[in-house]
């Protein structure tokens, strides 16, 4: 979550919603993480407000306080809706590379998938390693394919090396 709010940051027409009828854009200053959530009543969004603003810490709480209430159907309609950017995950039933589907009017969706052990070839040799695939769609009416590229490389990099992820960025997260 910590590397789409620094991604978003830079990237900020991807935290936004899109008004079809209208053909505006609305772009947000605070980033809302949706979490597709599997729930016994189906698939519910509950949202972690101003990622930006918290530590990796309190988004670990946040997350299982929302994710929990969703699951245990106590969560609020303030909750589960005003998401500005949603991640999903199939990983856990063993997805590598999934479609996932944007939940409008959000511009934009991050999925992760399984981890798993795969070789990588370093300084003449292969090496095992844990990696992940990252899948994410974009509503292509708003968002071109540069800058959902360029986003996807940030995030990327943040995960790649997650000590960035405790530098403060131009937007100080904490």
């Amino acid at each position: 979550m910590r590397a789409i709010a620094i991604a978003c940051g830079e990237q900020p027409r991807l935290n936004a919603h899109y008004n079809h009828a209208e053909q505006t854009l609305t772009t947000f200053a605070a980033v809302d993480v949706g979490i597709a959530t599997q729930t016994d009543s189906g698939l519910m969004v509950p949202v972690v407000r101003s990622v930006e603003t918290r530590s990796i810490r309190g988004l670990a709480m946040e997350i299982a306080r929302v994710t929990t209430a969703a699951r245990d159907n106590k969560a609020t309609q303030q909750e589960l809706t005003g998401s500005t950017i949603t991640i999903t995950s199939l990983g856990a039933l063993g997805g590598l590379v999934t479609s996932p589907i944007i939940n409008a009017p959000e511009v934009a969706i991050v999925g992760v998938n399984k981890i798993e052990m795969r070789p990588v070839w370093r300084g003449g040799r292969f090496e095992p390693r844990q990696m992940m695939n990252l899948s994410s769609s974009f509503d292509h009416r708003m968002v071109d394919g540069w800058d959902a590229a360029t986003f996807v490389q940030r995030v990327k990099s943040l995960l790649e090396t997650p000590a960035l992820l405790f530098v403060a960025d131009r937007r100080g997260l904490p």
